[in-house]
């Protein structure tokens, strides 16, 4: 750190029973479209399907995963522009194609031999409430269905596909006490 720059302290705050809540996680399900993207399908003349990201999301799955968080993707749909972005960030468990989500993330549980108490869940929509409803902490972005939203313990400020996943990440660095180490190596 340069001599004339005081210590950046972190200026997130989050409530103490959300904390709580996200210090055991230790693996994050993440839906795709409605929350790592806008939730638009755009297709190309060619019909084929591209996705938008945002690299604040991106940066907080790394943060995630260097914090030794494993994040993890579900998602009912598939796509080239999705596995490269995917490939790119590193994550390595990851569903496509796949409609009921509790058993893939059931099946993803067993390989990390985690459990429900030891996992967050993102999404947006019915397809993600047996995820949500088992999840220790389960994470909605602020547009999401209403029902998704009654049973979630956070929504996020942010929009999907705008840093709502960031939010998320950053709620689970903070809980885990390396946000602050993050921050201050990141700044010198």
């Amino acid at each position: 750190m340069s001599p004339d720059l005081p210590p950046l302290r972190p200026s997130l705050n989050f409530a103490p029973e959300l904390l709580l809540r996200a210090q055991a996680v230790r693996v994050v399900f993440f839906d795709v479209d409605g929350v790592l993207t806008d939730g638009g399908l755009y297709f190309s003349e060619a019909g084929e399907t591209l996705k938008r990201f945002h690299t604040l999301d991106g940066h907080g799955i790394k943060l995630l995963q260097r914090a030794g968080i494993t994040p993890a993707v579900i998602t009912g749909r598939d796509s080239l522009a999705l596995r490269r972005r995917l490939e790119a960030l590193g994550v390595v468990h990851v569903r496509y194609g796949t409609e009921d989500k509790r058993p893939a993330a059931e099946a993803i549980l067993d390989t990390l031999g985690l459990a429900w108490s030891d996992a967050a869940a993102m999404g947006d929509d019915w397809p993600d409430l047996p995820m949500l409803r088992r999840a220790a902490l389960a994470c909605a972005p602020a547009s999401a269905h209403p029902e998704v939203l009654a049973v979630s313990h956070h929504i996020t400020q942010r929009a999907p596909g705008m840093g709502a996943v960031r939010e998320l990440c950053d709620v689970l660095l903070v809980a885990s006490g390396v946000y602050g180490r993050e921050l201050e190596a990141a700044s010198r």
